[in-house]
């Protein structure tokens, strides 16, 4: 029977292998990115997450995969990310936050370190930041009336967008070539003293995510209301920031 890895090196040479029978010399790199990468995996919470990297046209030879992806979910792998070098240096451009989140925290398990050379546009970083903004206030909007004022529809709301949040406070942070932080509390610390904002509801945020239980759905609402203002305040910032 398959088993949840205790870490993410345990399911290490069994992905390798299966990746060389599938794939052959075509495999070129197999990284490790994600929680497991920044020593945050939690067995049975957390998948393992990879960037297979492949050469010439084999990423687009999927079916020979199909039959691994329930034997991987049991091992908590999540179903890889595949791309090859030419992709991902042409999509730095286009979703350079993703890529920067990637590269800050990541493990190369076989082959070559497809992720050292890239290099990101701070212009670019700007625009998908203000996208990327703008879009998850929209859906936190659209999130809060479907929760039909239920209180533990609302803590689930603002638990899962955090991340999200942080993976931008990231770029923002980036941008402005300070030094990134490895923890969750500390990137919202720094953004807020970066960009004038109040850190409160995003730290609040945080709280629901790690567990906190049987929050009042009055309570909920006021942390809601203070991290839509939040949000906005960091949109006008943004979409105001001039660089060299």
């Amino acid at each position: 029977m398959s088993k949840i890895p205790k870490t993410p090196q345990e399911v290490f040479p069994e992905i390798v292998e299966d990746l060389k029978g599938i794939y052959g010399e075509a495999l070129q790199s197999v990284i490790l990115y994600g929680s497991g990468a920044r020593g945050e995996y939690v067995p049975g919470k957390s998948d393992i997450n990879f960037l297979v990297v492949l050469a010439g046209d084999v990423a687009d030879d999927l079916e020979n995969v199909l039959p691994f992806i329930p034997k991987w979910k049991k091992r908590a792998v999540a179903t890889p990310v595949i791309m090859t070098k030419s992709l991902i240096g042409s999509s730095v451009d286009v979703y350079p936050v993703e890529f920067l989140n990637m590269k800050r925290h990541y493990q190369v398990v076989f082959g070559e370190d497809a992720l050292k050379n890239l290099v990101f546009d701070r212009k670019a970083l700007r625009l998908q930041c203000e996208r990327e903004l703008k879009g998850k206030l929209l859906l936190l909007r659209t999130g809060f009336l479907e929760t039909e004022g239920r209180a533990a529809e609302l803590q689930r709301l603002l638990a899962a967008s955090i991340m999200a949040f942080l993976s931008v406070f990231n770029a923002l942070l980036h941008m402005q070539e300070q030094e990134l932080p490895r923890g969750r509390r500390e990137i919202v610390a720094a953004i807020a003293h970066t960009y004038g904002i109040d850190a409160s509801p995003f730290l609040r945020c945080i709280e629901l995510r790690e567990g906190k239980q049987g929050v009042p759905f009055g309570e909920l609402k006021a942390v809601f209301r203070s991290y839509i203002a939040e949000i906005r305040k960091m949109i006008t910032m943004v979409d105001n920031l001039i660089l060299p």
